[in-house]
């Protein structure tokens, strides 16, 4: 089980013109991810994705350059069942061997950023190939399951006022989907503007369906709170980052100012940032991305904060099938999951890189039992979309 290779390419996936949407990141014109693989001299081979952006779209050149250039050379000749140390060698750097003597972190500068999607897109890619040696799907591997299943919302919901209830009914009646998210916030100009298209969707839907709101970090404090206090009767699941991660302490201020279930942290590295939410009382639900804060290895962390805190676990899935399946796994396991994110834009990565479907009926999900991560890679597809190093 020794690390022969890890390798990783940028795959730069077009949307459609058709298909493409408008959200406060612009027009999104295309899906990025970076693909890891990870072969053992023994001829096992994982696999693992790592993002550099939350949004759909984002140049991935980055995080490929670290894994090929500076990662995956250090880990060549390690043994692949070591996937925690190898997480605490690669975050550390060369002062790993005082973290792991002296039990406490001597991170590298890049402990934020890329750096961290890049060990994680690897940690993916090693519990993949455990999982794989061993002929048991990771949700194995943590501990077993929590959950069989799992309700999924459909996530999705940029359409205006006039239309948001029908494109939310083709959601449902797509996946059976009893939750649903929508996006508001300065994209759609004024406060007064997302509160009509809140308004909107809930007379369409009625009371049966759960509906979460997103604002991607782009209200104000004075203006999330105004959001907030306007939608008051509209019964929201949660009200999605609704000021900047950079504003721990507004976001704590505007869970203060109403009983509206917060929720954050796709944009948040590592443990330690959701360390920060859990003391300042910031959020009533995690969000990690598996994919940007550190890998299966670093979510599980960021579940036990959340088990600790009583604070609800529902990651970021919007991304590529590892990526969805990562967060799913660790989902099986924690018992503060609650709900799955499933992306309903138009996801090309999602649906077409792997060989199986990851499908909802009634608004559920069953856990899969195939082993590693359960993701077989369409690998005509990576050959199309791959991006050649300084071309895109």
């Amino acid at each position: 089980m020794r690390i022969k290779s890890v390798k990783a390419v940028w795959l730069h996936v077009p949307i459609p013109k058709e298909r493409q949407h408008r959200s406060d990141f612009g027009v999104i014109a295309s899906f990025d991810t970076t693909l890891i693989t990870v072969e053992t001299d023994d001829g096992l081979i994982g696999h693992g994705e790592g993002r550099a952006s939350v949004a759909s779209a984002g140049n991935n050149a980055g995080v490929a350059a670290i894994v090929n250039d500076e990662f995956g050379p250090q880990l060549i000749g390690e043994d692949a069942r070591d996937i925690v140390r190898l997480w605490e060698q690669l975050y550390n750097g060369p002062r790993a061997h005082y973290a792991l003597a002296r039990g406490r972190s001597f991170p590298i500068l890049g402990r934020r950023g890329i750096h961290i999607a890049a060990i994680g897109a690897i940690d993916m890619a090693l519990w993949d190939l455990n999982g794989k040696a061993l002929g048991v799907p990771v949700w194995r591997l943590l501990g077993g399951r929590t959950h069989a299943t799992l309700p999924a919302y459909a996530s999705g919901g940029w359409a205006p006022a006039e239309s948001i209830g029908e494109q939310f009914q083709g959601y449902i009646d797509r996946g059976g989907f009893k939750a649903v998210k929508m996006r508001v916030g300065t994209g759609d100009g004024e406060v007064a503007d997302s509160v009509k298209r809140v308004k909107a969707a809930r007379k369409a839907l009625g009371d049966q369906v759960d509906i979460m709101a997103d604002a991607h970090g782009t209200y104000s404090v004075p203006e999330a709170k105004r959001f907030a206090r306007e939608v008051a009767d509209c019964r929201l699941a949660w009200f999605e980052e609704p000021v900047t991660g950079d504003n721990k302490l507004g976001m704590a201020e505007v869970r203060a100012s109403t009983d509206i279930p917060i929720s954050a942290g796709e944009c948040e590295f590592t443990r330690f940032d959701f360390q920060e939410l859990a003391a300042l009382r910031a959020v009533d639900i995690f969000q990690p991305d598996p994919a940007i804060c550190g890998g299966i290895t670093e979510t599980m962390r960021i579940a036990a904060l959340a088990q600790t805190h009583q604070i609800r676990l529902a990651p970021h899935l919007w991304g590529g099938p590892l990526h969805f399946a990562a967060g799913l796994h660790v989902c099986a396991v924690s018992p503060a999951a609650t709900i799955l994110e499933y992306s309903l834009g138009a996801n090309p990565l999602l649906f077409e890189l792997p060989k199986e479907q990851f499908t909802v009926t009634n608004g559920e999900m069953t856990i899969p039992d195939r082993p590693g991560l359960g993701v077989t890679i369409n690998e005509d597809f990576v050959r199309r979309y791959a991006v050649t190093p300084g071309r895109r």
